[in-house]
């Protein structure tokens, strides 16, 4: 089954496991518990997050490069079997350390593996100029878990505790992935997209050559887009991770996944929506306009202390962040080539690490040390009017590095 029709399984196929590793998203709804069953404070909730950030990121080097070599199935398997593991053991060391080690790594290690793969698999199936949507589809998955994952988390920790909760989520994980990496796979040798003899003018036009890694990490383009990256997640983690508790103490939401719900449901829409308007408006111009929605929302997120006005709020970032993780990764096939896609965006998305070891920690910080939230979102803003700033400086690069 090699016809263009296959590659919409593995977009689909994609989704599915994408639906699985976001429970990343939905760690506000543990951290809470972990504060009022356990007393953590909030800066030990977010040291497993964070770890799981770091691990997710950097272990998609390894994922992508296995993927562009020997397709999305092994790598795959592998994420299915550290899911399992990660959560089932969870659940029996719950302490700082136990999640540290396998919710932050052994888990973490599951996120990188399994998101490393779908996406470039999906887009290979496709011509250029659907690059974003097919994108958008195959990771709104990982933005739209969080709307089943919340609700669900949060009933079998009130029914059944923690513990159980842990071991649950990792037996379910660890079945679905596995199903699902039995027909995610890259195109056969020679398999053609159907794009049109290429013509070098436009924004999101491929270079003529396929870029190695090392080619790839020489060009200025990869430098301020890897920055851009870091800024946008950066921001958005410092206050991802505590939505729960910033409803409840902002606004007085004492539904717990609420929150969680509404950035999960506006992440999935910005995927697909920035996705398919990068497709015709093109990369940095909708990148730009996305760090300048953020830098408006970060600046009155302080004043939004009604349940309705902070629900907004949280849509516009859940909007502008997940719209982020679909321009990324067209942007590198778009610039580097499809060839080696699984590992350039395996390098790229390293900046998505950095910022999730920072962005978390220094919210967790800010929270304790100052009972409020005002910092973060100073910091949030700044960073993401930074970002808007670098979207004027990318070229699409060539050989020479530019």
């Amino acid at each position: 089954m090699h016809t263009r029709k296959y590659g919409w399984v593995v977009t689909f196929a994609g989704l599915g496991v994408n639906l699985i590793l976001g429970v990343l998203y939905a760690w506000s709804i543990i951290s809470s518990d972990l504060i009022d069953r356990l007393n953590w404070t909030a800066t030990m909730t977010q040291v497993p997050y964070m770890v799981a950030c770091v691990i997710f990121a950097f272990s998609m080097i390894p994922g992508g490069r296995i993927q562009d070599k020997y397709g999305p199935r092994l790598v795959l398997i592998l994420s299915a079997i550290l899911a399992g593991i990660g959560f089932f053991l969870s659940g029996v060391f719950l302490t700082v350390l136990g999640l540290t080690i396998f919710f932050g790594v052994v888990f973490g290690l599951a996120m990188g593996l399994g998101y490393a793969s779908p996406t470039p698999a999906a887009v290979k199936w496709f011509e250029k100029s659907k690059r974003g949507l097919i994108s958008g589809i195959v990771v709104s998955g990982f933005g739209l878990a969080p709307v089943y994952i919340g609700p669900l988390t949060h009933y079998l920790i009130t029914t059944l505790g923690i513990k159980t909760t842990f071991m649950i989520l990792g037996a379910g994980f660890f079945v679905v992935i596995m199903t699902l990496a039995q027909v995610i796979k890259n195109p056969p040798a020679g398999y053609q997209t159907g794009d049109p003899v290429q013509v070098a003018t436009g924004e999101n036009q491929s270079p003529k050559v396929e870029m190695s890694w090392k080619e790839v990490i020489r060009t200025r383009s990869f430098k301020l887009l890897w920055l851009m990256f870091f800024f946008g997640t950066f921001a958005g983690l410092l206050l991802i991770g505590q939505l729960s508790k910033i409803g409840l103490e902002h606004a007085g939401i004492t539904t717990p996944f609420l929150l969680i719900s509404v950035y999960a449901l506006f992440n999935f829409l910005g995927r697909i929506m920035f996705g398919t308007i990068s497709d015709r408006l093109g990369r940095m111009r909708t990148l730009f306009l996305m760090f300048l929605l953020q830098v408006l929302v970060y600046s009155v997120f302080i004043f939004l202390e009604t349940p309705l006005l902070l629900a907004g709020g949280v849509a516009i970032v859940g909007l502008t962040f997940g719209g982020m993780l679909t321009i990324f990764p067209a942007a590198t096939a778009d610039y580097f080539g499809i060839k080696n896609l699984g590992l350039n965006y395996g390098l790229l998305i390293t900046a998505w690490g950095v910022g999730g070891l920072i962005g978390p920690l220094l919210g967790g910080l800010v929270r304790d040390h100052t009972e409020a939230y005002l910092w973060s979102f100073v910091i949030s803003a700044i960073l993401s009017a930074l970002g808007a700033l670098l979207t004027f400086f990318v070229r699409n690069p060539k050989k020479s590095g530019a």
